[in-house]
């Protein structure tokens, strides 16, 4: 048998080849799993129909999340949907297609202790406190109604069908001694009810939201309407009854064609940011923290980021916090216990 005669040089060549090329393997690999981009997380935020103003706001908040996420690799969307009733259902479902979602702080009372027309327990939790709806009750001096009581009889607009404005009116209403029976409800929007009151179809109507509306603003500059006052003790009763009803005075020249003075009303159920109790705890810490933050941003694209602060995000008004929210406020330091 013949023996093939290696030389040592060309054995140590071998061997540093084989070495070299399997290191540079090994470590292309380790820089791959090292280099490898987060994975993109889609978050929906659950607004309601164009017009108002939760879409704007959700929009907002969307936005100022996608921009200053970092820790993470976040996507925010807002989503058009029907507003706080199918928000609320939407993010309970077991296939939820939102993360988060904009309600009414009275509706979202009632939905999570599955109160009025909700037969189960909803379980949301609420994430920040945002903007006041300011209520009021709208009717023209020749209507010759001075007083919620005085709407007996007469047709007054309630707000769209299926907004829920009945979890917030009938509490008002009842404290008036007044139910949905003692006149005719009739369903349609805030700029409509204008139209409305215009042309005699109604007699008074309901509108609600920032300071100034929109819609009580366009009333007052070609009709001659008056705000009707809250009685006094209903008034507080209501207050002092539902942690979703705070106290409102609107200065004079708010609405200076309607108003000498200031005029007393009620938050009839802050805008709220809520989501499900099931949500991820670190998801919701992280976007809590993103929004508060630059929260500067959010006013800038929405008057109603203004109510992102210490005082207001933090407040109670009857959906208990998720835990994730209330870790970054106790980080911050304006968790109230």
């Amino acid at each position: 048998m013949k023996y093939i005669k290696i030389y040592t040089p060309v054995i140590y060549l071998i061997v540093m080849l084989v070495y070299g090329v399997g290191c540079d393997n090994a470590t292309k690999q380790n820089d791959t799993k090292e280099e490898k981009p987060q994975e993109r997380q889609f978050i929906s935020i659950g607004t309601a129909p164009f017009g108002g103003a939760f879409h704007p706001v959700g929009s907002a908040i969307a936005n100022v999340v996608s921009k200053n996420m970092t820790e993470k690799d976040w996507e925010v969307t807002a989503e058009g949907t029907k507003g706080t009733q199918e928000n609320i259902r939407l993010l309970v479902s077991k296939d939820s297609s939102i993360e988060f979602g904009l309600a009414n702080a009275a509706i979202s009372y009632f939905a999570f202790r599955g109160e009025g027309a909700w037969n189960t327990i909803h379980s949301i939790r609420s994430v920040m406190t945002l903007a006041p709806n300011v209520g009021l009750f709208v009717t023209t001096k020749s209507s010759g109604i001075k007083s919620i009581a005085d709407l007996k009889g007469k047709r007054v607009v309630v707000g769209p069908a299926g907004a829920g404005f009945e979890y917030f009116l009938s509490p008002i209403l009842a404290a008036h001694g007044v139910t949905y029976d003692d006149f005719k409800p009739l369903n349609a929007t805030y700029n409509s009810a204008v139209d409305y009151l215009a042309d005699g179809s109604a007699d008074a109507a309901f509108m609600g939201g920032a300071i100034p509306t929109p819609a009580v603003t366009r009333a007052s500059s070609n009709q001659d309407i008056v705000f009707i006052p809250f009685d006094e003790s209903a008034r507080k009763s209501l207050i002092e009854d539902y942690p979703f009803f705070t106290p409102i005075t609107i200065p004079a020249d708010a609405y200076s064609k309607v108003l000498t003075e200031p005029f007393e009303t009620i938050n009839v159920g802050s805008m709220q940011l809520i989501t499900a109790e099931s949500a991820d705890e670190d998801m919701v810490y992280n976007f809590t923290k993103t929004v508060y933050t630059n929260r500067a941003e959010v006013v800038t694209a929405h008057p109603a980021g203004k109510a992102i602060n210490e005082t207001n995000a933090v407040r109670d008004v009857g959906t208990p916090f998720h835990p994730g929210a209330i870790r970054f406020y106790k980080e911050i330091g304006i968790w109230k216990e």
